[in-house]
């Protein structure tokens, strides 16, 4: 008996032993990061919403760090290409993500994926959230909500609109118009929202529902033409814009969000280091005036409050796509 508890307490003291160690190489891997260049694998095109956000995320972390970061593109699947390659990257916390609705919580359109993002991925934090808006090529008869719905229905096959791909946001706020308004549109999927802004522009496809970092320049410059906003209220860099539901479409009200995140086998301290300091950058008035500038608002909250609201999204978008029966290879 006696030799049994002492072979019990050898183990719980090995085990508490390697509980110690652990936490110990936990706090060191965090007092040690970062040391070498990190990389954040933005998986759309370059030009877009993402690619403008990740670069002033990577300026502003590169100076606070004092270490080169650099921004790789990685486009295609939806952003799921891209999302691949930071879960099979080493997990050190030296490759980051900038994620999205569409790699967070509408990737139940694709059948095979060959990951799971709701366990793959370790969020660092929500960075910011924006509205979106309806843009048409400016030759488009159409010049509010109503009258688009109007040529739609009496043509079901006339319309198009152009997205990032199959599930990313652009695609799905898209498909929730068209479920709201019952407004026949076909969606036209690209591998980024700047091969489809170039296409609009040049009247290959009629609509977008992009993002505003996007779309800004080109709505002040008088080549698309802003419909309607589809956040709950207007936008600061697109005031004269309305709202979806001032259009009258009260069921329309749809914001996208992006994230920081990395694979899910990044020890939890550097998560934890990553967090705060990103976090410290939004915080800044440099980095807020530039979001906000951009049709966006800064987000920066806890690992906690990140994953709930995307497991909240999540729960959203699965039901329009399974109203829509939206399927991807």
């Amino acid at each position: 008996m006696k030799q049994q508890l002492s072979r019990r307490g050898m183990a719980l003291g090995a085990l508490a032993l390697a509980c110690g160690m652990s936490a110990m190489s936990g706090v060191q891997a965090q007092q040690d990061y970062p040391s070498k260049m990190i990389r954040i694998i933005v998986p759309f095109t370059a030009g877009g919403s993402s690619d403008v956000q990740a670069r002033m995320l990577a300026d502003r972390l590169g100076r606070l760090y004092k270490q080169s970061v650099v921004v790789e593109n990685r486009p295609g699947a939806g952003g799921h290409i891209g999302g691949k390659a930071v879960v099979d990257a080493a997990p050190d916390g030296y490759t980051l993500m900038l994620g999205s609705i569409g790699l967070h919580a509408t990737y139940g359109v694709y059948k095979k994926l060959g990951y799971n993002p709701a366990t793959d991925f370790k969020i660092i934090t929500v960075l910011a959230e924006m509205p979106h808006v309806v843009v048409a090529n400016a030759g488009l008869p159409a010049t509010d909500l109503k009258q688009l719905v109007a040529q739609a229905r009496k043509d079901p096959k006339a319309l198009n609109f152009g997205s990032a791909g199959v599930g990313s946001s652009v695609h799905m706020i898209g498909e929730l118009f068209k479920l709201t308004a019952d407004a026949p549109l076909t969606h036209v999927p690209y591998k980024g929202s700047s091969a489809a802004m170039n296409d609009l522009i040049g009247g290959q496809i009629h609509l977008m529902f992009e993002n505003p970092p996007t779309t800004l320049a080109n709505i002040r410059a008088g080549k698309l033409k802003a419909l309607a906003v589809t956040g709950k209220t207007r936008s600061s860099a697109l005031p004269e814009v309305p709202t979806a539901a001032e259009a009258g479409f009260p069921a329309f009200v749809a914001t996208s969000w992006t994230t920081v995140a990395v694979g899910a086998n990044v020890p939890d301290a550097i998560a934890d280091k990553l967090n705060a300091d990103i976090r410290k950058v939004v915080a800044t008035p440099e980095f807020q005036k530039g979001l906000m500038e951009l049709g966006m608002t800064p987000v920066a909250n806890t690992r906690e409050q990140a994953k709930q609201l995307v497991v909240a999204e999540k729960v959203r978008w699965d039901k329009v796509i399974q109203q829509g029966q939206l399927t991807a290879d």
